[in-house]
């Protein structure tokens, strides 16, 4: 047998037709005003006004640009540690990321092992969102912070910006994210 619905208050079932309804009243009334051209001159012609946007790519430059000034213009404990790490650090600090998982990526066998290190470095969580934010500025804020990023990953950040590569700030995920993809065309 079917549960029976009770009211709040009284505790019993619900009589038929006892359900309460609302009334606002008879009347429903309009404003009924003819549109004349004094109203019409009063309306706001809604204007294209330039709020100066900045595509993802710019700000990410633009980030990145000011981080590395302020590291050039400071020496810091962590730069100079940057500074010495040697490839064959990095190469190991790679090996070591990739013993970790079960099977090797197949899927980045084409990509550089700085472009590598630094995905991985993107995709680490723990270190803050990698979107719109340069990875450098990511690197000294994490640091900042105490997370105790990778200091390898620093060092390919200070070594490809001294070849003067400065598309490797912008994360990848970055620029999936930000593309405008259109579908069925190659």
């Amino acid at each position: 047998m079917p549960a029976t619905r009770r009211t709040r208050t009284s505790g019993g079932p619900v009589a038929k037709g006892s359900q309460k309804t609302l009334s606002f009243g008879n009347k429903v009334t309009k404003p009924a005003t003819p549109s004349s051209t004094k109203d019409k001159a009063h309306t706001i012609n809604p204007k294209v006004i330039d709020v100066g946007h900045v595509s993802s790519k710019a700000a990410v430059t633009e980030q990145a640009r000011v981080e590395v000034e302020a590291i050039k213009s400071e020496k810091t404990p962590e730069e100079e540690r940057a500074r010495k790490v040697s490839d064959a650090q990095i190469k190991r600090y790679w090996r070591e990321r990739e013993a970790e998982r079960k099977a090797p990526r197949v899927h980045q066998e084409d990509v550089s092992l700085e472009e590598k290190i630094l995905r991985l470095f993107d995709m680490s969580s723990q270190f803050g969102p990698c979107i719109g934010i340069a990875r450098m500025k990511r690197w000294v804020r994490a640091n900042k912070l105490g997370l105790q990023p990778p200091i390898e990953v620093l060092a390919v950040l200070l070594k490809e910006e001294d070849k003067g590569n400065n598309k490797i700030e912008r994360a990848h995920v970055d620029e999936l994210m930000s593309s405008k993809f259109i579908l069925g065309e190659a």
